[in-house]
């Protein structure tokens, strides 16, 4: 075939991620577009489109897989594969789309069943840890993204994965529903330590985690593509003044210091269900004490810190390709799956 360049790509409910690579594996670039698509195919049909637009190395097979089923904009999951796929071949008409499907490795699009469907939802997860486990053999995979946290245990070139389903991963703990911007701050804690006493934190939508991490001056601006609770701007002091609203408090600058503290209590907390997941799963699976954690996902600055705390060395899913791409601010660790499918499928015998 004549095609040097690939194309991966990572459908999601509210971001949609790609990444090309050429025919050595190497990573030329990663691109994420805002995409919610609870509110309609037409922010899918536009995120693709601008990233095709910005494109500056072309390929036309292309690598898809998808989280984005999941949003009530679809009857099901079922009905959700089936319109992303249809809507992504409309838009790479011409192209050649595999699809990926877990276990079942890549799909050629125009191929895809309804029996494929189960495998094709939410199989995001199983090609990065799959693509990771194949470079590094053994770890626990950490991948901290915008909305969610997978853990999956790496032992000699596989993933051992307990679930495969977003049900089954619930249950195994592999599936943490907790993320570093686009969770409400009320999903983490119901209550937190105020100025030296312990306060309940109110059920209301007043603020996300991406409030406390720029209060706490981790966040990656470039990460944040969603819309606030309120609307109003993304800078320290308006972040302090939505925390401020789930303790029933009015915000004053001077009390900055306050809502620092109050933001770092919360992240705390985040991160102890964060680690209590990573525990269950090393214990359960056993892996050995020398095995790192391998982060990924725009929240990987918490794996390296749960790295430190479980005495484990650290190893960046960057570090797995020979070069380190950024792009507007983006690395491949934070479009771990575009990167992986594209890469897995460049290696794939099922390209036709």
């Amino acid at each position: 075939m004549n095609v040097v360049n690939k194309i991966g790509w990572d459908i999601g409910g509210a971001h949609v991620k790609s990444a090309v690579i050429n025919a050595q594996g190497e990573l030329l670039a990663v691109y994420q577009q805002p995409c919610p698509l609870w509110k309609g195919l037409e922010y899918l049909q536009q995120a693709v489109r601008t990233i095709l637009t910005e494109l500056t190395d072309q390929a036309d097979v292309h690598a898809i897989t998808m989280t984005g089923e999941l949003v009530d904009l679809f009857i099901d999951r079922d009905d959700g594969v089936k319109q992303i796929i249809a809507t992504m071949q409309t838009l790479l008409a011409g192209q050649r789309c595999y699809i990926y499907a877990g276990l079942s490795g890549f799909i050629p699009a125009a191929q895809v069943e309804a029996q494929h469907y189960s495998a094709i939802a939410s199989a995001n997860w199983l090609a990065s840890a799959g693509y990771a486990a194949q470079k590094i053999g053994s770890a626990l995979f950490v991948d901290i993204g915008s909305t969610t946290t997978d853990i999956l245990v790496l032992k000699q070139g596989l993933v051992q994965a307990q679930g495969y389903s977003d049900y089954q991963r619930l249950i195994s703990k592999e599936l943490v529903y907790t993320g570093i911007v686009r969770t409400a701050v009320m999903a983490v804690a119901q209550t937190a330590l105020d100025q030296g006493q312990e306060i309940g934190v109110m059920a209301e939508y007043f603020a996300t985690m991406a409030d406390v991490y720029r209060v706490t001056a981790e966040l990656d601006e470039t990460h944040d593509q969603s819309e606030t609770a309120d609307g109003t701007e993304k800078n320290i002091i308006a972040s302090a003044r939505r925390l401020s609203r789930l303790l029933g408090s009015d915000f004053v600058v001077e009390e900055l210091p306050r809502w620092k503290a109050f933001a770092e209590n919360i992240r705390e907390q985040q991160l102890q269900k964060i680690l209590q997941a990573c525990l269950y799963r090393l214990q359960t699976d056993e892996l050995e004490k020398q095995q790192p954690l391998m982060g990924a996902g725009v929240g990987r600055f918490l794996v390296k810190e749960l790295a430190q705390r479980l005495d484990r060395p650290y190893i960046d899913f960057t570090d797995l390709l020979s070069n380190a791409v950024i792009q507007a601010g983006l690395s491949a660790a934070d479009c771990a799956p575009a990167v992986a499918v594209a890469c897995l499928l460049n290696v794939s015998d099922k390209i036709e």
